[in-house]
C-alpha cells in the first residue's frame, strides 16, 4: 500500500471520528434541551391543575348562589351585647382633702341648722368632685383582611360595602390593597372598637355576610388601645 493511501484512510478516519464526535454532541444538546422543555411542561401542568381546581371551587360557588340568592348585608347594624359581665367598679381612693372631712357630719338630735347646712354643702362638693371624673373606655384597635373570590372583584365595591356596617362603637378607619396571587388583591382595613359595644365576632361575621364579594375575613392585627 502506497504511501497515498495511507494518508487518505487516514484523513478518511480522522473525518469519521470527527463526524461521530459532532454527532454524539448533538444529541447531548438535543437531551438537554427535552430535559428542559419537560420541565417547563411539568410546571406549565402544575399550574393549569391550579386554575383547574379554582374553575372547580368557583364553580360550586356559583351554583350554591343561583340556589339560594342571600339577602344584601343591612347598611347599619345593631351591635350584640358581649356576654362577658363588667368587673366590679373599684372605690374610688380618698383624696388628702377628705381624709379630716366628715361628709355626713353627726346625726346627733343636737345638731344645729348651721352644722346640718355644712354638711349639705361639704356632702355636694364631693358629689360634684366625683362626678367630673371621667370613666374609662376599653377600646381596641383591629386590622382585617378581606380576601375576595377572584381577580375580577370590584375592590372598591368590596370596601364599601365594609364600611357601610355601623353601629355604636365602630370607627373605620385607613384601607389599601395587598397582593395575594394570581393578580387578586386582598382588602386590608382597620378600625377602632368599644370592646364593651361591639364584638369582633360580630365584625368579622356581618363582613363575611356579604358573599357577593367577599371569600374570607382574617384578624391581621389586633392591639388595645
Amino acid at each position: 500500500m502506497s504511501d497515498d493511501e495511507v494518508n487518505d484512510l487516514e484523513a478518511i478516519r480522522a473525518r469519521n471520528i470527527a463526524e461521530r464526535n459532532a454527532f454524539f454532541r448533538e444529541m447531548l444538546s438535543s437531551i438537554n434541551e427535552d430535559k428542559a422543555e419537560i420541565n417547563r411542561l411539568e410546571n406549565a401542568r402544575r399550574i393549569v391543575q391550579d386554575l383547574k381546581n379554582m374553575v372547580v371551587t368557583l364553580d360550586s360557588r356559583v351554583k350554591g348562589l343561583e340556589g339560594s340568592k342571600p339577602a344584601p348585608a343591612p347598611a347599619v347594624q345593631v351591635c350584640p351585647a358581649k356576654p362577658a359581665a363588667k368587673p366590679a367598679a373599684k372605690p374610688a381612693p380618698k383624696d388628702d382633702d377628705d381624709e379630716d372631712v366628715d361628709l355626713f357630719g353627726s346625726d346627733s338630735e343636737g345638731e344645729s341648722e348651721e352644722a346640718a347646712k355644712i354638711r349639705e354643702e361639704r356632702l355636694a362638693a364631693y358629689n360634684a368632685k366625683k362626678s367630673k371624673k371621667p370613666a374609662l373606655i376599653a377600646k381596641s384597635n383591629i386590622i382585617l383582611d378581606v380576601k375576595p373570590w377572584d381577580d375580577e372583584t370590584d375592590m372598591k365595591v368590596l370596601e364599601g360595602e365594609v364600611r357601610k356596617i355601623a353601629c355604636d362603637g365602630l370607627l373605620w378607619g385607613a384601607a389599601k390593597l395587598v397582593p395575594v396571587a394570581f393578580n387578586i388583591k386582598k382588602l386590608q382595613i382597620s378600625c377602632v372598637v368599644e370592646d364593651d359595644k361591639v364584638s369582633v365576632d360580630w365584625l368579622t361575621e356581618t363582613i363575611q355576610e356579604i358573599e357577593d364579594y367577599v371569600q374570607s375575613v382574617d384578624i391581621a392585627a389586633f392591639n388595645k388601645v
